[in-house]
C-alpha cells in the first residue's frame, strides 16, 4: 500500500489473496499492522519479535489480554494455571501418575474418588487417554479455579464449553479429559490437554493464549452464569482483605503505586477505597510491615510483600493440617502441631508414623506428609515433587499412610566429587574424563572415577550445565564450583528433603516379627531418637519395651546390672531367619532350592525383582540350578532380566553388569 487510502474494503469471504494471488481485504489489513507494528519497533529501538506470538490462538490471546480485564473489578474473576509437560523419558509414566493422582479419594463434594470426565460423557477411560497419546511429544495441562466455583454444583458444564471455545480460538478439534475438585476452598477443575492436534501434528498454543486467552475465556462464561459482581460482593470482598495475614490485592495495589521511598497514601477520592486503604495500612502497621508518617502518609516495609507470602502459606498449612485432623478424627492441640523447616538451623532429622499424604501444590505437584513425631507433635512436612525425595522403600504410587519414615533435611552444598572434577579440568584445559581422572590421580580406580561422571551426567539431564562431547569427554566451566551451588540449591525446591520409609508394619506386628526390624536397630543405635509425649511417641516407647523383653527371650539379649546387653551378630540372626522363612515359600514357585549367600563369596546370575522385607529390600538373583536372596542396590533396578555380577561383603555387593569382571561397575 502507498498510502492509508489504497485498498478498498469488500464484502465476502476474506481469503488472504485471490484466484490469480492478488492481496485481498486481510491480507492488506494484516500487512499494514505489520508495517505498523514494525515502525512502532524501530521507534523503540526494538525488533518487536515475541516467541509468544509462535503457535496457535496467538492473535486472539493478544486481543482478550488488551482488554485489560474490561469491566473492572465488576468482573468475575478465574484462576487458570498452564502448564507444558514434556513425556519423553520418564514424562509418560509420571503422566500416567499424575492422572491417578487427580482420581485420588475424597476429591468430590461427596468425599468419594475423582472421575475423569470428557467432551461427552461424565466418566472416560482414562487408560484409553493415555494410550492414544502414548506417542505424543508432549501434554497440556491446565486448573481452572472460578473465584466464585462454589456457586456451581457441577462444573462438567462449564468446562465442556470452555474446551468448545478453546477449539474455535485454536481452529482445531482438542483430545481431553477433566477431573472435578471440591476438596478445597476454592472449586477447580484439572485439564490435560494431549498435545496433538486434529491432524496428528504437534499442537503449538502461543503463550499468549496460555497466560491470558483461555482466563478471559473463563471469566466470560462464568461471567454469562452468574451476571457480573456487584457492588456489594466487591465490597464485601475488599473488606475481608483488610484481616487477612497473607498478599492482599490491596497490598499488590499499594505496591504497584509505591515509589522508591515506598510511601503511600491512604486517601483515595473513592469513599470505599479510601476506608479499605485505610483499614489495611493500619493493619500492616499493626503487622510491622508499615510505618505511619503521619496524616494519610505511610511508609511500607521492604520485605512486606515476602513476609506476607509465608504468612499465607504458613495459614494455609495449618488449615491443611486441621482438615485432616478433622478427617482422620485425631484431636490435636494446636501447641502440638509443627511445621518442619528443613533449612532452619540446627534442623534434626524427624522420625514418625505417617497420618496422611497430599498435594500442598496442584499445578506445581508438590506433596506433603503429615508425621506424627516421636516428639509427641504432628508435623507438616513439605517432601516437595512426586518422584523426588524418596529413598528406600518410599516408593512414589503407593500409599505411605500407617508407614514410619525417617525424614533427613537437605543441604545445598558442594560435594568433594565437584572440587575433584573441577581440579582436574582445571588442570586439563577445562575437561574431564575418566582417562584424565587416573592420571591425574594414580591412586583413583576405575570405579571411582565412573562415580564423578554419573554425577556430571545427572547435571547434564537436569540442568545442562555442563557438556559432554561425542567423544565422551565433558566441557566444564571456569565457574563449575559456582554452577554446581545454583544446581543445588534449584534441587531443593524440588526436593527439600530425603524420605526413609523405615518399616510398613503396624508397630504392634514389629514387636514378635523373626526379622531384624526398625525398632532391633533403633534399640541398638546410641542415636535413636528419644520417645515421649503422646499419640506415636508413648506408642513407639512401648513397642521398645516390648520388643527388648522378646529379644531376652529368645536368647538374643541379656539384663547386665539394670542395663540390657545385645549379642554380637543379633541383626544378621534375625535377617538371616526371615530370610530362610521368605525363600521357603518361593523354592516352589521357582521350582528350584534357595541357597544363602555367604561374606566373601561371588554372586553371579540373572537379577529377576525386588522384594521388600522387614529386613530390608533385598534382589532376587537366580541361578542355572539355584536362587539367592542378597541386599539391593537402587541401580540395580535398570538390569532387571539382565545378568549380574558381584562379591558379596560385609556392607553390601559390588555389581558389575554382565557375566565378566570387567564391565562397569555399581557400587
Amino acid at each position: 500500500m502507498a498510502n492509508d487510502d489504497d485498498f478498498l474494503p469488500r464484502l465476502g469471504r476474506q481469503n488472504a489473496r485471490g484466484s490469480k494471488g492478488e492481496r485481498r481485504y486481510i491480507g492488506k489489513v494484516l500487512a499494514a499492522a505489520n508495517l505498523a507494528r514494525g515502525g512502532a519497533a524501530k521507534a523503540r529501538g526494538k525488533s518487536g519479535f515475541s516467541g509468544s506470538r509462535i503457535g496457535r490462538g496467538g492473535g486472539i490471546g493478544r486481543m482478550l489480554a488488551s482488554r485489560g480485564g474490561m469491566g473492572g473489578s465488576h468482573r468475575r474473576r478465574v484462576v487458570v494455571k498452564a502448564s507444558i509437560v514434556r513425556l519423553t523419558g520418564k514424562g509418560a509414566a509420571a503422566a500416567a501418575a499424575h492422572l491417578r493422582y487427580l482420581q485420588r479419594d475424597g476429591t468430590t463434594r461427596e468425599g468419594e474418588r475423582g472421575a475423569l470426565n470428557g467432551r461427552d460423557a461424565d466418566a472416560v477411560d482414562g487408560n484409553a487417554f493415555l494410550e492414544n497419546g502414548k506417542a505424543d511429544r508432549h501434554q497440556f495441562r491446565f486448573i481452572v479455579s472460578p473465584e466464585d466455583g462454589d456457586r456451581y454444583e457441577d462444573l462438567k458444564p462449564l468446562t465442556r464449553r470452555l474446551m468448545a471455545q478453546m477449539e474455535k480460538d485454536l481452529g482445531t478439534p482438542l483430545d481431553w479429559v477433566a477431573v472435578d475438585h471440591f476438596n478445597t476452598a476454592h472449586p477447580h477443575t484439572h485439564i490435560v490437554v494431549r498435545g496433538k492436534d486434529a491432524a496428528g501434528k504437534d499442537l503449538v498454543i502461543a503463550r499468549d493464549y496460555l497466560t491470558h486467552g483461555i482466563r478471559e475465556r473463563a471469566a466470560d462464561l462464568v461471567e454469562l452464569d452468574l451476571g457480573p459482581r456487584s457492588d456489594r460482593e466487591i465490597a464485601d470482598g475488599l473488606r475481608a482483605e483488610i484481616g487477612q495475614q497473607r498478599l492482599t490485592s490491596i497490598d499488590r495495589a499499594l505496591l504497584a503505586e509505591a515509589g522508591p521511598e515506598r510511601e503511600v497514601a491512604a486517601r483515595s477520592p473513592y469513599a470505599l477505597h479510601q476506608s479499605i486503604r485505610a483499614g489495611r495500612l493500619a493493619q500492616l502497621t499493626r503487622m510491622d510491615l508499615a510505618e505511619h508518617l503521619g496524616g494519610d502518609r505511610y511508609r511500607l516495609s521492604l520485605d512486606l510483600e515476602g513476609v506476607l507470602h509465608r504468612m499465607g502459606e504458613r495459614g494455609d498449612v495449618i488449615r491443611t493440617m486441621q482438615r485432616e485432623f478433622t478427617r482422620l478424627k485425631i484431636e490435636r492441640a494446636a501447641a502440638d502441631q509443627v511445621i518442619y523447616e528443613p533449612a532452619a538451623e540446627g534442623a534434626r532429622p524427624l522420625v514418625g508414623r505417617v497420618l496422611s499424604r497430599g498435594l500442598a501444590d496442584e499445578f506445581e505437584d508438590r506433596h506433603y506428609l503429615i508425621i506424627d513425631g516421636t516428639d509427641g507433635r504432628s508435623h507438616y512436612v513439605a517432601i516437595g515433587k512426586a518422584g523426588q525425595g524418596l529413598a528406600s522403600g518410599a516408593d512414589n504410587t503407593g500409599s505411605l499412610a500407617g508407614s514410619i519414615v525417617r525424614v533427613e533435611p537437605l543441604r545445598a552444598t558442594i560435594r568433594d566429587v565437584d572440587r575433584t572434577i573441577a581440579a582436574i579440568a582445571a588442570a586439563n584445559d577445562g575437561h574431564y574424563e575418566v582417562d584424565l581422572h587416573l592420571r591425574h590421580d594414580p591412586n583413583a580406580s576405575q570405579t571411582f572415577a565412573e562415580t564423578h561422571v554419573r554425577r556430571l551426567e545427572a547435571m547434564r539431564r537436569e540442568s545442562g550445565l555442563v557438556e559432554r562431547e561425542l567423544s565422551g569427554r565433558w566441557t566444564i566451566s571456569a565457574d563449575h564450583l559456582d554452577r554446581v551451588a545454583t544446581w543445588q540449591q534449584t534441587r531443593l525446591r524440588d526436593r527439600p528433603v530425603a524420605l526413609e520409609v523405615l518399616a510398613r508394619d503396624p508397630l504392634g506386628e514389629l514387636v514378635e516379627m523373626e526379622a531384624a526390624t526398625w525398632i532391633d536397630r533403633d534399640l541398638t543405635s546410641d542415636a535413636a531418637e528419644p520417645a515421649r509425649g503422646a499419640g506415636f511417641g508413648q506408642e513407639l516407647s512401648d513397642a521398645r519395651d516390648r520388643r527388648r523383653q522378646w529379644l531376652l527371650a529368645q536368647g538374643f539379649a541379656e539384663d547386665s546390672q539394670g542395663r540390657t546387653v545385645f549379642a554380637d551378630g543379633m541383626m544378621d540372626a534375625l535377617r538371616r531367619r526371615e530370610l530362610l522363612r521368605v525363600s521357603n515359600g518361593m523354592e516352589e514357585e521357582l521350582g528350584r532350592p534357595y541357597r544363602e549367600a555367604r561374606q566373601g563369596e561371588r554372586i553371579e546370575g540373572v537379577y529377576r525383582r525386588s522384594l521388600d522385607l522387614v529386613s530390608g529390600k533385598h534382589a532376587l538373583i537366580e541361578r542355572s540350578r539355584d536362587f539367592t536372596l542378597v541386599p539391593w542396590r537402587p541401580a540395580l533396578e535398570k538390569q532387571v532380566g539382565k545378568s549380574v555380577s558381584g562379591l558379596m561383603r560385609a556392607d553390601g555387593i559390588n555389581w558389575t553388569i554382565g557375566r565378566g569382571r570387567g564391565g562397569p561397575g555399581i557400587p
